[in-house]
């Protein structure tokens, strides 16, 4: 399948026809969080059929988006060109918060989608004036550690099921949570300032498993995004 031509000179239409493809952009979403195999890609999105994950992928070597990586077999990543694009995501998910509602039957949540959900909502601004903090967050299936400082936000997934993943954490010292809470997509009420901390904990929108409940305050003044 050929890629869309525009016939227009501009430079919204040389992006449109870069990335502008039905599941390119959250190809280049999920290579944002890290280099990935062909079958890490198609488990992350997982109604992609498999000719149209190839077709893109070739794609986006030709245009200079993405380069397979050597020293991993079927693997992925994008180029310093490709890299760029991580502000023009970021603020489409902004944008697309606002349209977001309740999730529909068969709405999934990955590990990389999530991981650039928080990314996008990281306000540094925030940050830089409260102190540094480490969250261990479970959204269903998916359990990522956040960790904020006035340097960013740093973002590491831990995976298997949520009680053997906060054991695992426990036992690392040096890596104990703040603070650790499970959500379900109503997360974006609290991110959203559509709830407070404390109606998201008492209406049960959030389970505080571990810390001080207080601190589910500095999180939500630490990623938020506007309705």
């Amino acid at each position: 399948m050929a890629a869309r031509k525009y016939g227009q000179y501009c430079g919204v239409v040389s992006a449109l026809e870069l990335v502008g493809e039905r599941w390119a952009l959250l190809i280049v979403r999920d290579l944002l969080v890290g280099p990935r195999r062909y079958s890490d890609l198609k488990a992350g999105l997982p109604r992609i059929p498999t000719n149209i994950l190839s077709t893109r992928l070739k794609e986006l070597q030709e245009g200079g988006v993405v380069r397979r990586v050597p020293t991993v077999r079927a693997g992925y990543e994008l180029t310093e060109y490709g890299r760029e694009l991580e502000d023009v995501v970021l603020a489409l998910g902004r944008w697309g918060f606002k349209a977001m509602g309740d999730p529909k039957e068969g709405d999934i949540v990955t590990t990389d989608s999530l991981t650039m959900a928080f990314r996008t909502a990281f306000r540094a601004d925030a940050a830089r004036g409260l102190p540094g903090s480490t969250y261990l967050v479970h959204v269903g299936d998916v359990s990522l550690v956040l960790r904020t400082s006035a340097d960013g936000l740093r973002v590491n997934p831990l995976h298997g099921q949520l009680p053997a993943v906060a054991a695992r954490l426990r036992d690392e010292d040096a890596a104990a949570p703040d603070l650790e809470f499970a959500a379900g997509p109503g997360i974006r009420r609290l991110i959203s300032g559509e709830l407070s901390a404390s109606d998201a904990v008492t209406r049960g929108v959030v389970h505080v498993l571990r810390g001080d409940p207080a601190l589910l305050e500095r999180f939500a003044r630490t990623f938020h995004l506007d309705p």
